[in-house]
């Protein structure tokens, strides 16, 4: 094999080796040799924990290409989901796999997975997977464990080995909550990330405890330094400063108001351990962990003590602003959808007030146009959409199995094959007379059903079905909320734009498109979530 065709998956994180690489492609070769009625296979591929010594993914899709070769199955696809927990994210919600569970389920008949607890870890989930392949025709196999959902006793041990990774995934949960709360009562840092402005030091014991990061400590001394002026600087304007001298924030990222606040609010900067809020809230703030003997339970040297901490909270709380009338994302209707011509952002509801009156307006938030009058664009963009769309059948995307008629196909097939050969001269059909003529007819009645029967509907496939009501019909009961919904799902966008009016440079006047994508049909079409049992 040439070095030219040593390509590896193109997955973040995992470097395959030329061994590897070599050994993928040899698998596939012989995958790609397979009869092209081969049955079709997705293989899955999960890991909860990627690190730099992760090898195991690797390992699990080369595993899954022999098997697919033993089992003389079509691999169609890879769905990789690295750094994902089955505990936490569910087959359908993860981003590749949930891809081809939702959308792409008419392309594999069979879904490999290199062990259960690879793919599911809650029984629940792995009773709506089956459900789902019960409906749909589709098998679950699995390297290492007897999974075989086409009889009734591989989905009942499918069952059981679900309730025992549930089991021990819960196990696993309570022996990370007791290490938590046994690390509450340290001194010694044991597990978890510290905050920004700390790092992890070990001591000559093997104990990790922490410790201040030069780089960070100096930039969050500044940033306390110049909000407890006389006349503070504001916590945005120093993001500013920041990101001009090009000190990286949080994770190496951009520094924003928001991080930076959230920073500077956590009294782990006095040095004290500290916990999640467990209080109802709708800002909920990490607070001090006390000891037996009343004090704060302190793992580190200060960055701020606890007076100038104290100080520095009430000179943020005076800078925060309450908006008596905040914006929500109902204010602006079509959000989303209206949209400007020239740079694309979306137009927003905006407010205004003179002499005492509120005037509202629509704006494009990016390049701040014009204000526009709400009512006007809402009223052109309604009567754009019915004219365009009014009269569209509201359409349902249904799963259409075509094993009946592939199973018909081939007994038509067969049927034609038997009479064509029995009526050859030699045949007990070519004897002429009634019998001849009787079998005669039979091929042709077979010839024409053979004919009239469409390749597509011999596919496992997506169609469109509707029940005669018009999308007309359906806004006028679910009104413009649910016409925006449909728009958005649709991708269907108004462009505002505006022009002169008559020619004339000084005066100008508003005008909006409406930007249909072309397989607007397909993203119209309502789709029924598959999954919705499980939530």
């Amino acid at each position: 094999m040439t070095s030219a065709a040593l390509t590896a998956p193109p997955v973040v994180g995992i470097t395959w080796s030329a061994v590897e690489i070599a050994e993928l492609n040899e698998l596939k070769a012989i995958n790609e040799a397979l009869p092209e009625d081969s049955p079709r296979a997705l293989l899955s591929v999960r890991l909860s924990i990627l690190t730099e010594d992760t090898t195991s993914p690797i390992r699990q899709e080369l595993d899954l290409w022999k098997q697919a070769n033993t089992d003389r199955v079509s691999v169609v696809g890879v769905a990789r989901d690295l750094n994902v927990s089955a505990t936490k994210v569910p087959p359908w919600k993860r981003k590749d796999l949930g891809e081809w569970l939702n959308n792409r389920a008419p392309e594999f008949d069979v879904l490999y997975f290199w062990k259960l607890d690879r793919f599911v870890r809650r029984i629940l989930d792995l009773q709506v997977m089956i459900e789902w392949c019960t409906k749909l025709g589709k098998n679950l196999k699995s390297l290492n464990d007897p999974i075989d959902l086409s009889s009734q006793i591989g989905q009942t041990i499918v069952s059981l080995i679900a309730g025992m990774a549930e089991i021990e995934a819960a196990n696993t949960g309570v022996r990370v909550a007791s290490l938590w709360q046994h690390n509450k009562t340290q001194e010694k840092w044991l597990v978890g990330n510290p905050v920004y402005g700390y790092t992890t030091e070990r001591g000559e014991d093997g104990k990790y405890s922490l410790a201040h990061r030069p780089e960070e400590y100096r930039v969050l001394r500044y940033v306390i330094g110049a909000l407890l002026r006389e006349k503070p600087t504001t916590v945005n304007r120093l993001c500013k400063i920041l990101n001009r001298a090009r000190i990286p924030g949080p994770n190496g990222g951009q520094w924003h108001g928001t991080s930076l606040r959230i920073i500077l609010r956590n009294p782990a900067l006095t040095g004290a351990r500290t916990e999640m809020s467990t209080t109802p809230a709708k800002n909920k703030r990490s607070q001090i962990v006390w000891g037996t003997d009343g004090k704060p339970i302190r793992v580190a040297p200060p960055i701020s003590e606890q007076d100038e901490w104290d100080q520095l909270q009430k000179v943020l709380d005076s800078m925060s602003r309450i908006n008596g009338n905040p914006w929500t994302p109902g204010a602006t209707q079509f959000l989303g959808v209206i949209i400007c011509s020239q740079c694309e952002g979306n137009y927003t509801k905006r407010t205004n007030q003179s002499r005492g009156k509120k005037y509202f307006y629509l704006r494009c938030r990016k390049c701040k146009s014009a204000g526009e009058n709400p009512e006007e664009i809402y009223t052109a963009l309604v009567e754009t959409v019915l004219e365009e769309l009014g009269d569209h059948p509201v359409e349902y995307r249904e799963y259409a199995r075509g094993e009946k008629t592939r199973k018909r196909l081939k007994e038509v097939e067969a049927g034609i094959e038997h009479y064509m050969k029995e009526l050859a001269p030699g045949g007990k059909f070519a004897r002429g007379g009634f019998v001849q003529e009787t079998a005669e007819k039979t091929l042709n009645s077979l010839m024409d059903e053979m004919a009239a029967i469409d390749p597509e509907s011999t596919k496992d496939r997506w169609i469109l079905t509707h029940g005669g009501k018009t999308y007309r019909d359906q806004w006028e009961t679910s009104g413009v909320e649910g016409m925006a919904k449909d728009l958005l799902r649709a991708g269907i966008k108004f462009a505002i734009t505006r022009i002169p009016k008559d020619g004339d440079e000084e005066v100008e006047e508003t005008v909006g498109e409406l930007l249909i994508p072309d397989d607007v049909k397909e993203r119209l079409a309502i789709r029924e979530d598959a999954f919705s049992s499980s939530f």
